[in-house]
């Protein structure tokens, strides 16, 4: 057990987060508005490590401005963020970001369809694949954002549930992309051949 200082709580922020998931879940599920579920929980839930970060969910653009709506009529707390690729919300002290153009790509029906059904706390989800989760942590790598402790572990955690072939097709153009997928190969992560050492 662990204390959160902003919360206040004895409890995991896994738990805090995973509560605030329900909240959300549950309002937009009652409501009808497709979304599914991303980021550190999204990982967590098929098997990856706990998250203390917040709560990503994905949605289309066109129910953006739906989305936010009814979160707030549930309590929730709307604030303006300067980027124009999500919305973001507040339940209490946790931030619930609204992904609708995740790494310039917008999320579509065929995105949110290919989420699978997982249970995350005491509610039951919709989460993206673990293909799709890892092909955004590594496009997310660039020059100002190049540290991979992130993405390692939820590569080796999640290595069985991820088509590779697909990763490597989606990251085909970024060499941070790359360069990671050629560390995961070199450590026996992925299902490919590790490269070879130069003699």
């Amino acid at each position: 057990m662990s204390t959160d200082s902003r919360l206040g709580l004895d409890e995991p922020q896994v738990d805090v987060l995973a509560r605030t998931l329900t909240r959300a879940a549950t309002t937009l599920q009652a409501h009808e508005i497709p979304f599914a579920v991303t980021g550190g929980l999204a990982a967590y839930a098929r098997g990856g490590p706990e998250t203390d970060h917040d709560v990503d969910l994905l949605i289309r653009l066109e129910d953006a401005e739906r989305t936010v709506q009814v979160l707030v009529e549930a309590g929730m707390r709307a604030v303006d963020p300067p980027e124009d690729w999500l919305c973001k919300v507040y339940d209490g002290a946790v931030l619930v970001d609204l992904i609708h153009r995740p790494n310039e790509r917008r999320v579509t029906d065929r995105t949110l369809r290919r989420a699978e059904s997982l249970r995350i706390g005491s509610v039951q989800a919709p989460v993206v694949t673990a293909t799709d989760l890892l092909t955004d942590k590594l496009l997310v790598l660039g020059p100002h954002r190049c540290d991979f402790t992130e993405a390692l572990p939820v590569a080796r955690a999640l290595r069985e549930q991820v088509d590779w072939t697909e990763v490597r097709a989606q990251a085909v153009d970024s060499p941070y992309a790359e360069a990671f997928l050629f560390l995961v190969d070199r450590l026996a992560v992925t299902d490919g051949e590790p490269q070879r050492r130069m003699t």
